[in-house]
């Protein structure tokens, strides 16, 4: 499993409080591989720029998926650029390979046989060791459900991102998942204005 893995399970756990809209979790998913790339010494950062710096050596398909679409020409890509680039329909894919991997099942919610179908997690090893990471406070991990508004904010006394490359990457999340956000509240003020509009207000 990976860190983006790991995230979209947290995110579907019954502690997590609020469901998650699926462009900040897509957004947050393309942070987490980002980091998951770091790890491996497959890219590094230069400033804002993501540097390929060595052949991918990943076993998880989606990631290698990522490291493939890595841009290699100067100047690179910017991390900004890279979330929203990669993380197009993100929590879609990553839906879809948890459920081929049978981490997910889809269930009729109610009594109906014809009502909506539902996600679940299956008990699995990767859901406990999703969860493991999780309770156990790990920093990249817990950052990241943090900017999708999952879990408490962290006191002072608590471990941190160390790594400056990490911290640059939760960074760029939360600026993207802002962004993302105050786009919605501007086109929601737009159709209420439009709608006033068409009633006469």
């Amino acid at each position: 499993m990976t860190t983006a893995k790991d995230l979209f399970i947290i995110t579907m756990y019954p502690e997590a409080e609020h469901s998650v809209g699926q462009g900040d979790l897509s957004l947050a998913l393309a942070g987490a591989e980002l980091i998951d790339l770091l790890d491996a010494a497959t890219v590094t950062l230069e400033d804002d720029r993501i540097v390929p710096d060595g052949p991918p050596v990943l076993d998880d398909r989606l990631v290698a998926e990522a490291a493939a679409g890595l841009i290699r020409q100067v100047p690179y890509e910017r991390i900004e650029d890279w979330l929203w680039r990669r993380g197009r329909d993100l929590s879609a894919a990553y839906q879809t390979a948890l459920e081929e991997d049978g981490e997910l099942t889809r269930k009729r919610s109610g009594a109906s046989l014809f009502g909506p179908r539902r996600v679940e997690l299956i008990d699995t090893s990767a859901r406990r060791r999703a969860v493991s990471r999780w309770e156990e406070g790990e920093p990249a991990l817990c950052a990241l459900a943090l900017v999708v508004g999952i879990g408490p904010e962290r006191s002072d006394d608590e471990p941190g991102l160390a790594d400056e490359a990490l911290t640059a990457v939760v960074a760029a999340v939360h600026d993207a998942v802002m962004e993302l956000e105050a786009v919605r509240q501007r086109r929601s003020i737009e159709s209420a204005a439009f709608a006033n509009l068409w009633r006469g207000v």
